[in-house]
């Protein structure tokens, strides 16, 4: 369940910063009933980046297939890509 807090609770940063590193998850703020901002740990932060460029690297090959990308077995792929790499 998404934690929600009135703007007025960033005074304590400490116990906002416990709650991010607790659950990682983010903190929604609201400024006059509305949503305003989200805070999240730094950890938080990376793995929802992380995510994004694996699921835009995903739909990248996606596309490309649909282009009329050709596929490769992923065994002879890897066996090129250690010979170019480790010798």
């Amino acid at each position: 369940m998404p934690q929600i807090v009135p703007i007025k609770e960033l005074r304590n940063t400490t116990e906002i910063s416990e709650r991010c590193h607790a659950s990682n998850e983010p903190i929604f703020v609201t400024k006059n009933g509305y949503g305003d901002l989200v805070v999240m740990s730094m950890a938080t932060y990376e793995s929802l980046i992380q995510n994004a460029k694996v699921d835009a690297a995903i739909e990248m090959a996606e596309l490309e297939l649909k282009a009329g990308g050709e596929l490769q077995e992923a065994k002879s792929v890897l066996k090129q890509l250690r010979a170019k790499h480790f010798g």
